[in-house]
């Protein structure tokens, strides 16, 4: 089995799945209960917050556990939106975000929510003036990924978030799903920012969203503290502390991973490029975990099937997307409907091995060529 498609989710590891293990076993305790076993499992969430958040230079009073980045998403903007709204009702997005950033922003217009869309370049990164043009006094949230999850455009976040000094009335959400635990970034400039566990080799179920401290929202969820006022619910110990072991070991050698992959994604690139009608969207600004390219004259579920059959594992857009037939993010870089119709999108890690893209190259060239010689034959 060849897997390429880590930017869906990610093999737990090992000791990520032992320490979860371990820890349901031996932290019966609910972690609200005043008892010995409940102080037993609340400081050890403690301990797994303080480690997380002096990985990730932020506070420990700052962290907020979720289920996963949608719930950390919806909670961010809606939690902002429904608790400020007093301020104005206008909020900055894009065209490269995940659908759990539209879902919330289109239920808050049927709420009386405006939004506008910032202006990209032919890179898919954010015009600067652009955002400043269509900032204004009743601005009350920016929203924007650090990486889109389909072509991987690593978006200018602390360059935006100094703009967004200027106007203390605007709060700043990044969704942080597809760089954390990939590629170091600084937080200093942002007030909300959400990722998930089972991105980086942790577990499903288990996700954080960052709120600065002065900061303020409405909860998603009511019924009681858990870890914090605005997250209601039973804390899960072992999740928990399976995030922070995840986060701690994926940081322990994260330059030399970039690093590898980078090589990686480049020898990919250049191989996939010889192929005839085989563009690449992914670009220098990208994340080189992340390819994605359109295959012209196939359609990418035909192309996912046969890769299949070989037992290689890609995605066509992202995983949680719609079910549409074209990608809203690659025709928002290219304005090609033919590229955006038959995007696939390929994501490497730094357990990817060079002999397993050799087999995925010389097996994608294969299908690519039966399938094109298929469809002449019935368009005969």
């Amino acid at each position: 089995m060849i897997y390429l498609d880590y930017s869906a989710t990610t093999p737990v590891d090992d000791r990520v799945l032992d320490t979860f293990v371990n820890v349901n076993k031996n932290y019966i305790g609910n972690p609200n209960s005043l008892h010995k076993l409940g102080v037993n499992s609340k400081n050890l969430i403690d301990a797994s917050t303080k480690q997380i958040a002096n990985i990730l230079g932020i506070n420990e009073k700052e962290i907020i556990y979720t289920s996963g980045s949608t719930e950390a998403n919806n909670t961010a903007i809606k939690g902002i939106c429904l608790k400020y709204q007093n301020r104005g009702k206008h909020i900055i997005t894009t065209n490269f975000e995940h659908s759990s950033i539209y879902g919330p922003i289109s239920y808050l217009e049927t709420l009386g929510f405006e939004v506008d869309f910032v202006k990209t370049n032919e890179f898919g990164l954010v015009d600067l003036d652009d955002l400043k043009r269509l900032l204004r006094d009743d601005t009350i949230l920016v929203s924007i990924t650090a990486v889109n999850s389909e072509i991987g455009i690593i978006e200018p976040i602390e360059e935006i978030g100094k703009i967004l000094k200027d106007y203390p009335k605007c709060f700043f959400h990044s969704d942080l799903t597809q760089i954390i635990g990939k590629k170091k970034i600084n937080l200093e400039n942002v007030d909300l920012a959400s990722f998930s566990a089972h991105k980086f080799y942790g577990l499903k179920g288990i996700g954080v969203l960052i709120k600065k401290e002065k900061i303020n929202i409405n909860p998603l969820l009511h019924g009681g503290k858990s870890t914090t006022i605005y997250r209601s619910g039973t804390p899960a110990v072992a999740l928990i502390a399976s995030l922070a072991k995840a986060l701690r070991l994926i940081y322990e050698d994260i330059d030399n991973n970039y690093n590898y992959v980078l090589s990686l994604s480049n020898y990919l690139k250049v191989e996939l490029s010889k192929i005839d009608k085989v563009f690449i969207n992914s670009n220098d600004k990208c994340l080189p975990h992340i390819i994605n390219l359109s295959v012209i004259g196939v359609k990418p579920e035909t192309l996912l099937h046969a890769l299949e059959n070989e037992e290689i594992y890609i995605s066509t857009q992202t995983a949680c997307s719609t079910n549409t037939s074209s990608s809203r993010a690659v025709y928002s870089l290219t304005n090609d409907h033919a590229l955006a119709t038959t995007s696939i999108r390929v994501s490497l890690s730094h357990l990817t091995t060079l002999e397993e893209v050799n087999t995925f190259i010389e097996k994608i060239k294969i299908c690519i060529e039966k399938l094109r010689l298929k469809n002449e034959n019935n368009n005969d």
